[in-house]
């Protein structure tokens, strides 16, 4: 004997079809990027480099002045801060695309314990900012022997 099987429905009448339109709508905010929205914060990019004496810490901040970034390294810790100021406007200029960030950006590393933080060195060159933090000759790592 053969039984009749209808369709299931939802419990919830239309309600597939409510969450189909609810993402059509929503979608096109989904695949925006932070970048389209004005969400992001402008952060500098930063290189760190280890060498045999010294620890290299490179950040580009094109359109800073030097004396407008604040470096400090204490505990440990490597922070630099600063503010890219917003170029001022004509009335007779129009923007048609600004990618360009400013405002305030604040970076923090932890640096080894082999970081010398009484002769760290910096210096601005075409953008750049070369942070030199050498190795401490003291914080050599000593090999302990396991006695039986």
């Amino acid at each position: 004997m053969r039984m009749l099987t209808t369709p299931r429905r939802s419990w919830i009448p239309n309600l597939d079809a409510d969450f189909d339109r609810l993402f059509d709508r929503f979608s096109p905010m989904l695949t925006r990027t932070d970048e389209s929205l004005g969400l992001t914060e402008w952060n500098p990019a930063v290189d760190i480099r280890e060498e045999a004496d010294r620890f290299l810490v490179l950040v580009d901040i094109p359109g800073v002045a030097p004396e407008e970034v604040d470096i400090t390294l204490e505990g440990g810790l490597l922070t630099i801060s600063g503010e890219r100021k917003e170029e001022k406007s004509t009335d007779d200029e129009h923007y048609r695309r600004s990618e360009r960030f400013h405002g305030s950006f604040f970076r923090r590393f932890s640096l080894p314990d082999t970081a010398d933080s009484d002769h760290v060195s910096a210096r601005s060159d075409k953008g750049v900012i070369e942070i030199t933090i050498p190795k401490s000759k003291k914080a050599k790592a000593n090999r302990i022997p396991v006695k039986s």
